[in-house]
């Protein structure tokens, strides 16, 4: 009877982050979907989205993974 050694399977996974834009352009990958303040006109997109309008007329900013949103360029932590 042969011996069955324990194989391992390597699962790939894909790290997949939603694209938010707010109301001024500016555009950056996260993690969660948080409830930015109402003023700052958030907008969910995929992460597909993103790539297709990565060169349209949006800022695109530094991923964050922290509470808080870009204004005109600047973090904004909440």
């Amino acid at each position: 009877m042969a011996a069955v050694a324990g194989s391992a399977v390597a699962v790939a996974s894909t790290a997949s982050a939603d694209v938010v834009c707010n109301r001024w352009g500016d555009c950056w990958h996260v993690r969660d979907r948080l409830d930015y303040p109402a003023g700052v006109g958030i907008t969910f997109h995929t992460d597909q989205w993103g790539f297709a309008h990565r060169h349209g007329p949006f800022h695109w900013r530094a991923d964050r993974f922290d509470r808080g949103y870009y204004r005109n360029g600047v973090w904004i932590a909440f």
